[in-house]
């Protein structure tokens, strides 16, 4: 019987073990990952219904959320992984006390970034090339959830430190009811009240009438009643983190700040560079009118159908690493590497495959529009090739951060993304455009791949984190 608690308590695991245990973390780690896919695919689907003008907007300004999102869900990293390395060592005071510093730090941070969110918000659309029918929205869109930042920061991090534990199921079970709330409280703000006539019975739908603000408002709320529940159970109910009658100073510490620091400002730096890129990628596709722009934010939304399972895989990869880690077992921490990379590559190749096929269902429940349907399936399905290699550098970018290893590989991601794609992307769009952006990202997302797997079995980020020597053997 595999459990997570034999790579704390020394105990010898063959290799049947270790691969049921990575797929039982796996498994609900990916629900969770999709059920915030589905998220998306809701606000899009819903948000389509109501024209290409809607579409583009929040198209626009996806990726500079994202690039939000992205600095405050690492800066959490920098602490849960700390916290994985102490219960890995079975010292769970040490980690409680991470945890608190974490929330006063976290929750600092976060509020100086939504602050800098609100400033740009009016202007960001203008920046970013919108024209004058999609900027209201568009800005109105980001600084929605960009003011709602410490409540999804906190989020990140009852999540983040949940799974670093090993506890996969509490947040995979909230966040399939945060993607039920969302549904529901999209149909509510985005549509207006409507009458439906079933079997002569007249029932009268409610409905706000909100449009893009509505989409905004109902994952907000949606996410902001997951926080309060994620955080109840992590401070309340989880035995190794449990603040609940236990005593002890939130203020910051220097010595845990300053490796949260180490481990967060690389993912952090790389977090804003990619996000940057994306952004730029925007800006390259905003000259190809409304239609791109709309199949553009379609498409890439689509697509995380396939890579979300990936990141599935690499939360779990960074707990079984940094558990072994923790426990000093060194080829344990070899051995969860491959393993977890290689469940991920061949997850994320069935996904492609899947999306290949499908990509025109896909793009037909997103939209009703003929004409960014049609760019989107051929995005889509340009980049269903690229996903064993995506899959390779989402996992193995897990397995280092799961040591404390970050900043090597956030060099490689910007690096990759800053030198392959943005320049093949600027010169394939003037001569093919949405189609040779997407070309350009299927190429560099391989290359991505093929960088991260060179690195990974290589092994040379082993004996730099300093791991100690243990006697773990391989058992038939």
């Amino acid at each position: 019987m595999a459990d997570i608690s034999q790579i704390r308590e020394g105990a010898p695991m063959s290799f049947g073990q270790q691969l049921k245990l990575t797929v039982m973390l796996s498994l609900p780690a990916m629900l969770a990952q999709l059920s915030s896919i589905l998220m998306q695919y809701i606000d899009a689907s819903m948000v389509g219904r109501l024209g290409a003008d809607d579409s583009a907007a929040i198209g626009l300004v996806s990726t500079s959320l994202w690039l939000f999102w992205g600095i405050c869900s690492a800066v959490t990293t920098g602490f849960s992984v700390q916290a994985a390395h102490k219960v890995g060592a079975k010292d769970d005071a040490a980690a409680r006390n991470v945890l608190r510093q974490a929330i006063t730090a976290c929750l600092i941070f976060s509020f100086a970034v939504t602050a800098i969110g609100i400033v740009i918000a009016p202007s960001l659309p203008r920046w970013l090339g919108g024209n004058d029918d999609i900027t209201p929205q568009a800005s109105l869109y980001f600084l929605v959830f960009v003011s709602a930042l410490p409540l999804l920061t906190l989020n990140y991090l009852a999540g983040g430190m949940l799974r670093c534990v090993g506890n996969m199921k509490v947040p995979s079970a909230l966040n399939i009811l945060m993607c039920v709330m969302d549904c529901l409280f999209n149909f509510l703000l985005i549509f207006p009240s409507h009458h439906l006539n079933l079997h002569g019975i007249d029932i009268t739908i409610p409905g706000a009438g909100l449009g893009v603000l509505g989409a905004a408002l109902g994952t907000v709320l949606a996410e902001a009643v997951t926080a309060g529940l994620m955080l109840y159970y992590l401070c309340y109910r989880q035995p190794e983190l449990r603040l609940r009658g236990r005593h002890g100073s939130y203020r910051p510490r220097k010595s845990i700040i300053r490796k949260a620091v180490t481990i967060s400002v690389p993912m952090t730096v790389e977090h804003a560079v990619i996000c940057g890129a994306q952004i730029a990628v925007t800006m390259i596709v905003a000259p190809l009118g409304v239609f791109s722009i709309a199949a553009n934010a379609f498409a890439v939304t689509a697509e995380s159908l396939c890579y979300m399972p990936g990141y599935g895989i690499g939360d779990a990869a960074t707990t079984l690493v940094g558990q072994s880690y923790g426990a000093g077992r060194r080829e344990l921490v070899k051995r969860f590497g491959y393993i977890t990379v290689g469940l991920g590559m061949v997850v994320m190749s069935v996904m492609g495959v899947l999306m290949w096929i499908a990509a025109p269902w896909i793009m037909e429940l997103m939209t009703p529009v003929a004409e960014i349907q049609s760019l989107g399936v051929e995005s889509l399905r340009i980049e269903a090739w690229a996903e064993p290699m995506f899959a390779a550098s989402i996992v193995a970018y897990g397995v280092f951060v799961g040591v404390g290893h970050t900043t090597v590989p956030a060099i490689m991601n910007f690096g990759s993304i800053w030198a392959v794609r943005l320049p093949l992307a600027w010169i394939l769009a003037r001569s093919m455009g949405l189609k040779g952006v997407w070309i350009a990202m299927c190429a560099e997302l391989t290359f991505r791949g093929a960088i991260f797997l060179f690195r990974l079995l290589r092994g040379r980020w082993i004996p730099q984190i300093g791991l100690r020597h243990d006697a773990d053997t391989l058992e038939a």
